[in-house]
């Protein structure tokens, strides 16, 4: 029996070799992953001997016990019941794993209801300046664009016959008061009757009444400046003759400018006189110039039916000039306390509008409720408080009422994608190759192989173990 029994063991222990070289040439194929943990745990819970006489599975058996990976499960499944090193653990997009997004603060920004309008720019003053006489010019006060004083003689016409006019009434005038002092003190005498009297006083009044008229015909042949302001270009010159009503120059006051805007008449009720503007010119793309309402019309076009504001702008270093196209933006309210947030964390759903607000690493859709629009700033007036982080962009890989996520910060440059200390990101915030191993090693903690995503471990039966010698002669 003895050779018998010896023959028995050489057998098994060739056998139990044969078996494990087997094993070790399969683990050594890309998608087999040992997990000796496992298979320890199984042989110990099983009580098989090997063929050493001691218990636990055989060298390179892959565990068949529970919380090991089933065999024909794909490469990468978690051993154990871990995640694999190229699952969520790692940073990678496995399934189930954070979804990738860029987020936003609501913050406390200044917003303001505006209503834009057009308008054309005037000065505050404007006039033309044209002869009541016609007359030869003289003299002319003023040059192309120069500034004038009220008062300021501007243009002078031929004076010889109203200055002659003027004398011929001024000797009148002292024979009349000579007549009319003579007649009063022989009136007291009681020398010359009542009439004589009212017939000198008389032709007193009418003699000064023909003074008058003669220094005003005199007075036309002069034009002055009515107020402060700016001359124009002249289109006259000295030694024209010139006909009542002929335009001479322009002068304007263009210290303040006025513009008149249109409004829509659905707007009659917010608007009212001191409200602010903003007003912008082509000539000036990259400059606000503030104003305020001045005035309102009295009434309504009723063809376009718009109201006219008409606002009051300061010409700062006489840039302005009358004819000028303005757009002014009517600011109807202030709001210097609004929680805003980026336009693109908006999410429109049916009439309802929503954001999905992160907490904790998780996102939730939240619905709100919306107000102004500026500079691609929305304002939330109901929903969210000043700090709440929002998702700006990756809400349509959300699902639902949201998920994990985990923050991309978008100002990163992005490097080659490769595995980082220990499977987790990149040097560069990358997330690791799916599948890739840990530092500590495959065998470590049960995990595939390198390339373990790309195809499926075969499906293989676990050896059979060849009975030691003690199992024989139970």
């Amino acid at each position: 029996m003895k050779p018998a029994i010896v023959g028995v063991v050489i057998v098994g222990l060739a056998a139990a070799g044969f078996f494990g070289w087997k094993a070790q040439q399969k683990a050594d194929q890309p998608g087999i992953a040992l997990d000796t943990k496992a298979d320890a745990k199984a042989g110990a819970a099983s009580g098989a001997p090997d063929s050493a006489g001691g218990k636990g599975p055989a060298a390179g058996a892959p565990g068949g016990a529970p919380g090991g990976a089933p065999s024909g499960a794909p490469s990468g499944a978690p051993a154990g019941g871990a995640p694999g090193a190229g699952g969520p653990a790692a940073g990678g997009r496995g399934p189930g794993g954070p979804v990738g997004v860029e987020v936003g603060k609501a913050q406390i920004f200044s917003m303001a209801e505006e209503v834009t309008a057009t308008g054309n720019l005037r000065a505050r003053e404007s006039v033309v300046l044209r002869p009541e006489i016609a007359g030869r010019i003289v003299q002319l006060g003023f040059g192309d664009g120069t500034a004038v004083k009220k008062g300021a003689v501007l243009v002078s016409l031929d004076a010889a016959l109203p200055q002659a006019e003027l004398e011929q009434v001024r000797a009148e005038m002292g024979l009349a008061k000579s007549n009319f002092q003579r007649t009063q003190d022989l009136a007291q005498k009681n020398f010359v009757s009542e009439r004589a009297r009212d017939e000198a006083a008389a032709n007193l009044k009418v003699v000064e009444a023909r003074l008058q008229l003669a220094q005003a015909r005199l007075a036309r042949s002069q034009i002055r400046a009515p107020f402060n302001g700016v001359m124009g270009l002249r289109n006259v010159s000295v030694g024209d003759y010139v006909r009542e009503g002929a335009d001479i120059a322009l002068m304007e006051d263009n210290a303040v400018m006025k513009v008149d805007l249109r409004l829509p008449e659905k707007l009659l009720g917010r608007v009212k006189v001191g409200q602010k503007i903003d007003l912008k010119f082509d000539a000036f793309p990259n400059q606000n110039f503030p104003a305020q309402i001045s005035a309102l019309d009295v009434t309504v076009d009723s063809n376009g039916r718009s109201v006219i504001a008409r606002s009051s702008v300061v010409n700062q270093r006489s840039v302005l000039r009358t004819g000028m196209f303005a757009r002014g933006n009517v600011i109807l309210e202030s709001r210097p306390q609004a929680i805003v947030v980026p336009e693109e964390a908006i999410v429109p759903i049916g009439p309802d509008v929503f954001v999905f607000k992160v907490v904790e690493s998780k996102a939730q859709r939240v619905k709100i409720k919306t107000g102004l629009r500026k500079d691609g700033k929305v304002e939330v007036t109901e929903g969210l408080v000043d700090g709440d982080v929002v998702v700006t962009a990756g809400q349509i890989k959300l699902r639902g009422e949201g998920g994990d996520v985990r923050v991309i910060d978008p100002s990163k440059p992005r490097g080659p994608v490769g595995p980082g200390k220990d499977g987790g990101p990149g040097k560069d915030g990358a997330p690791a190759k799916e599948g890739a191993p840990t530092k500590e090693g495959a065998a470590k903690e049960g995990a595939p192989a390198k390339d373990a995503s790309l195809k499926p471990a075969p499906t293989t039966a676990p050896p059979e173990v060849a009975p030691s010698k003690d199992a024989k002669k139970g």
